[in-house]
């Protein structure tokens, strides 16, 4: 009997490789071509920008990268985030923990809600996150007035948690680095992640080796929603108010960072590690657009949009590579 046998390491690694370490690659090449074109890039205070910046939309991603690698999407986490701003800048007016806590509360139960309904009835991610998009920001501009009213944070310490530096990077920076630590130990060393990861390459196999799918869908999705609390919260924090325009556009901002990062969209194979150089990536582009002052910021949607299909592209490759067996 004749059977098909992998193709050779070496190109199977290649490609493992190039998927896992791609936005890294590009990241660290664009750094060091800014670095020599672009006088103002190379500051200190230019770096902890870009950190801070950063950090939201890392938060953000970092729990999609969690519902992507299930092969599921999440389009309400920018609903979510502009919504967990409002609610901890109104909640600040009773001090830091309900600042924090409400947000996490509130943004957490729409995340359950979006799990149970995806895991228990079948329905489809994308439907059900569009709803749950639209329901949260509906629910945020019913609790602002349709906008009209801006919450001002109340709590100096909450606001000392947007402003803040430790050893001079952002209290947000330290945060959301801890929580990528986090993210990184629980998706690889534990049984959630490994389940995760399972999930995503073949759901009924999973269920087959006992693994409690539902169970785990449902916290991936509770997971994302805390992340974009905790995001907006965080934000409101640095601006000091609970602002209502914001999170437009922030899901697709996300997951083309997780996308560009190395994790397959068909779910199964993703890593944290390549969320955070998508998302670094992304900031540093949308800095050196703003280094050259005549290029419109509309630009960086332009350059996302290409990177991500580029990456699509190339992983559709990359995949076909590492799967395709040898004559």
């Amino acid at each position: 009997m004749t059977m098909s046998v992998p193709l050779p390491a070496g190109p199977s690694r290649l490609a493992g490789a190039v998927q896992r370490q791609g936005a890294l690659a590009v990241l660290v090449t664009v750094v060091v071509v800014s670095l020599a074109t672009f006088p103002g890039f190379r500051s200190a205070d230019n770096a902890g920008t870009i950190l801070i910046a950063a950090a939201p939309p890392m938060l953000i991603a970092l729990g999609m990268t969690f519902v992507i690698i299930t092969g599921g999407i999440d389009l309400s986490v920018g609903s979510l985030y502009v919504l967990g701003g409002v609610v901890a800048a109104w909640a600040s007016q009773y001090g830091l923990l309900a600042a924090l806590v409400a947000p996490l509360l509130l943004c957490g139960a729409i995340g359950v809600l979006n799990g149970v309904l995806i895991a228990r009835t079948g329905m489809a991610p994308f439907i059900v996150t569009l709803a749950a998009l639209l329901g949260a920001r509906g629910l945020m501009r019913s609790i602002s007035d349709q906008g009209s009213t801006t919450y001002l944070v109340r709590s100096d310490a909450f606001h000392e948690l947007g402003t803040g530096a430790l050893f001079g990077v952002g209290y947000q920076v330290w945060l959301a680095a801890g929580l990528v630590g986090a993210g990184i130990v629980v998706l690889n060393r534990t049984r959630f992640g490994h389940a995760v990861n399972a999930i995503g390459g073949s759901e009924d196999a999973a269920a087959l080796m006992g693994l409690p799918v539902r169970r785990i869908k449902i916290g991936v999705y509770l997971l994302s929603g805390l992340l974009a609390g905790l995001a907006g919260a965080i934000n409101a924090a640095k601006l000091g108010s609970g602002v209502t325009v914001l999170g437009s556009g922030m899901e697709l901002d996300a997951i083309a960072a997780v996308v560009i990062g190395g994790t397959l969209l068909t779910g199964g194979s993703g890593s944290i590690a390549g969320t955070v150089a998508g998302v670094l990536l992304l900031g540093v582009i949308q800095n050196l657009i703003n280094q050259v002052g005549d290029v419109n910021s509309n630009w960086q949607q332009v350059i996302s949009g290409g990177f991500l299909a580029a990456v699509v592209v190339a992983q559709t490759y990359v995949v076909r590579v590492r799967r395709a067996p040898s004559p």
